[in-house]
């Protein structure tokens, strides 16, 4: 049996206590035979810089170049806003993301059955919902250059983000959302703002090329962001795969995870290229909510999208799809079975703490494994 690396990135605020239920679905999976993860943890973000004054250290990073896959819990909060901004927490997961070439982030957006109440929208409008968004997420506003702020005196500043895309990158994305929806439902829907910018005109011809020459099987739309971002709301199971750039994808996935009822239930991946010889992908799996530091050390946060982002990184770079979808009915039953942290508790439902959370779900993972 194959040993599989991962580094373990707790982070900041609810990231140790969400990890913590990952780690014991891991030591479950390695005692009981099911799989073999040798695993190792590091520093990120606000934890780091309190240790080393920098976001991530070195000697992390490197565990991360060597690591098969990296599990990492949430960064921020309050404490470090006055760090300097190139220490910030978030310039941890940024390095990483740059570093590593992390340039594709896959956030599916389910609602499980018995959580289509829970969802802001109707009913009838997200039961069934299963969409996954592609963000493109190396490039793009976030990094490109120059990025400045600048004082023009007087009392007044300009700052400067460019936003910049080479047709590979947007080539590269394109594909990740062709290969995705050709096991789903086959459909794409590419989202930009070719009516008011450059990248978004380019972005658009780019998708269309790569969809002409490469996947005419597949069908592809194209969808300005902003009303893609209010069909989202309005009628949501019209989409099975989104593919955008890093700005509209950060806004866009957000909106979809409250879809699903809670920012909680969101997991995440972000995958490099696949390498030629090893047939391996750098990959960083996360949950999207956040370091949530005002409910931090309270056993309050749900563990749900940490322990599916740890079934994404079974799917997409061990090659455990069955045992991935054991996590995902594992969880369905959990939830099927009424049992909600605070985030997602209605009425006639049962108050659970990350603990028991994490507790039901392995424990419901194990009967479906006897």
């Amino acid at each position: 049996m194959a040993t599989h690396k991962l580094l373990l990135l707790p982070g900041d605020g609810i990231g140790p206590e969400v990890m913590g239920e990952v780690k014991r679905l891991i030591d479950w999976l390695n005692s009981a035979g099911i799989a073999k993860f040798e695993t190792d943890t590091g520093l990120v973000g606000g934890s780091a810089y309190d240790a080393h004054k920098v976001s991530i250290s070195e000697g992390d990073m490197a565990k991360a170049l060597a690591a098969d896959a990296i599990i990492f819990g949430a960064v921020g909060g309050p404490k470090w806003d006055a760090v300097p901004y190139e220490v910030r927490p978030e310039a941890g997961l940024l390095r990483l993301r740059k570093d590593l070439a992390l340039f594709a982030n896959l956030r599916p957006a389910v609602c499980y059955p018995a959580l289509a109440d829970a969802s802001s929208l109707k009913r009838e409008a997200v039961e069934g919902l299963d969409i996954m968004i592609v963000r493109e997420l190396t490039g793009g506003v976030y990094f490109g250059e120059p990025k400045t702020i600048t004082d023009l005196g007087n009392g007044q500043k300009r700052a400067i983000d460019t936003q910049v895309y080479d047709t590979y990158e947007i080539e590269r994305i394109g594909r990740v959302a062709f290969e995705l929806a050709r096991k789903r439902k086959n459909k794409v829907t590419s989202m930009e703002k070719r009516n008011v910018m450059k990248s978004g005109v380019l972005w658009n011809e780019v998708m269309t090329a790569v969809h002409k020459r490469e996947y005419p099987d597949v069908t592809l739309e194209h969808q300005l962001a902003d009303s893609g971002g209010m069909m989202l709301v309005k009628a949501p199971k019209q989409f099975d795969v989104i593919v955008t750039d890093n700005l509209f994808g950060d806004m866009l996935s957000d909106i979809a995870a409250m879809l699903t009822g809670s920012l909680g239930m969101l997991p995440s991946a972000s995958l490099g290229e696949v390498d030629v010889k090893s047939k391996k992908r750098k990959a960083l799996y996360e949950p999207v909510h956040g370091s949530a530091p005002d409910i931090a050390g309270q056993g309050l946060a749900n563990p749900i999208a940490m322990i599916s982002s740890f079934g994404m990184a079974l799917r997409y770079s061990f090659d455990m799809g069955a045992l991935a979808d054991k996590v995902d009915a594992a969880i369905a039953a959990v939830l099927a079975s009424g049992l909600r942290t605070a985030d997602i508790k209605s009425e006639g439902t049962t108050a659970a703490s990350t603990t028991q959370m994490g507790e039901a779900i392995l424990k419901e993972l194990q009967k479906l494994h006897a």
